[in-house]
């Protein structure tokens, strides 16, 4: 393989569009073409990022040694097919597939073809959520909140599928361990799928996760808190930005306080300030652009051959716990 990946890119909406240009800007890469049924769609993307419109994708395969799929959900198996029997790399947008039986499938054809296969989870890429990963966290407990105005895009899935799925992954890969039991509730406005939920998630090492999301916020909140037996982390995703609150020395200021309070040295705790005994530390983050860092992720895993950060089994997983949210909701439709 020559040392610039020639990638292209399937599928010219929104997320593509994206793609191909974080895709034009890496040096290590070039951009060979782009692909999209709808022909004057992909050559308005081809022209803007000087790069190719290929007419038929079986032209595009054989020009590029990985792309990304950026089509809509139901064409996400039909797409990857042919691409990762040729052996070609592949970064599927979220969610990997709109159900888990082709996920199944999905992976399974990368394996035969001894393609990379990544999932395009890029909350995982979070400037804030990739200095998390380097804090080594042993979670007791997650809390995620994801929720914005109705957007009218993506009506034909639910919020879990539509939005939750972000988060789902997150939880997934902090906890670290498979799921013990899960219960879930839902609430259908717009449609006959849940455009709010809430689940509750219980894993076998013990670490409890609460999940909301919805899309009928008047505003948007996207944030994460984690509680371990020796730290608390919060995340807010929105602004790329998060906090951490370590066991010590915050405990020993908190726990002489209470002993004072306790003992009758305290003539009136309403004037203690518990923000002040806390030590609030800062998370260490980059600015780099999430979705500049998973394509660099992506590029990586394919030249070198190491693990996708967000790996095929990792998008497969977060389709079929929400498969179980969805199925634990039920029917959500407002009498």
């Amino acid at each position: 393989m020559s040392d610039v990946l020639p990638v292209g890119v399937v599928g010219c909406g929104r997320m593509g569009k994206l793609h191909a240009r974080v895709y034009s800007q890496m040096p290590q890469v070039k951009l060979v073409g782009v692909f999209d049924v709808n022909q004057a769609g992909a050559e308005a993307v081809a022209k803007q990022y000087g790069c190719r419109a290929f007419a038929t994708l079986e032209e595009m395969l054989a020009e590029v040694k990985a792309v990304t799929i950026a089509t809509p959900t139901e064409f996400h198996a039909a797409m990857a097919e042919p691409c990762l029997g040729r052996g070609v790399a592949c970064l599927i947008e979220k969610p990997l597939a709109r159900n888990s039986e082709e996920c199944r499938k999905i992976v399974q054809w990368a394996k035969a073809g001894g393609a990379v296969l990544q999932v395009g989870h890029v909350e995982r890429f979070n400037p804030a959520i990739r200095a998390v990963s380097k804090l080594n966290l042993k979670p007791r407990f997650i809390e995620t909140v994801r929720v914005s105005p109705l957007t009218f895009r993506s009506l034909d899935v639910g919020v879990v599928l539509d939005m939750m799925i972000h988060d789902l992954d997150i939880v997934l890969f902090l906890a670290g361990a498979k799921v013990k039991q899960l219960d879930a509730s839902g609430v259908s406005v717009a449609g006959n799928v849940e455009d709010v939920a809430n689940a509750r998630i219980v894993f076998e090492n013990g670490c409890v996760a609460n999940v909301s999301g919805s899309r009928l916020a008047l505003k948007t909140e996207r944030k994460l808190r984690i509680v371990c037996n020796d730290a608390y982390v919060a995340v807010d995703y929105g602004k790329k930005e998060g906090v951490i609150v370590r066991k010590s020395p915050s405990l020993d200021a908190i726990r002489e306080t209470v002993k004072k309070v306790r003992a009758g040295e305290v003539a009136d705790v309403m004037q203690l300030n518990f923000a002040s005994m806390v030590n609030l530390e800062p998370l260490k983050v980059d600015a780099t652009e999430p979705l500049r860092a998973e394509q660099d992720a992506f590029v990586d895993a394919v030249t070198t051959g190491s693990r996708p950060v967000v790996s095929g089994e990792d998008g497969s997983a977060a389709v079929e716990l929400a498969e179980r949210i969805v199925k634990a909701i039920g029917n959500p439709e407002i009498p």
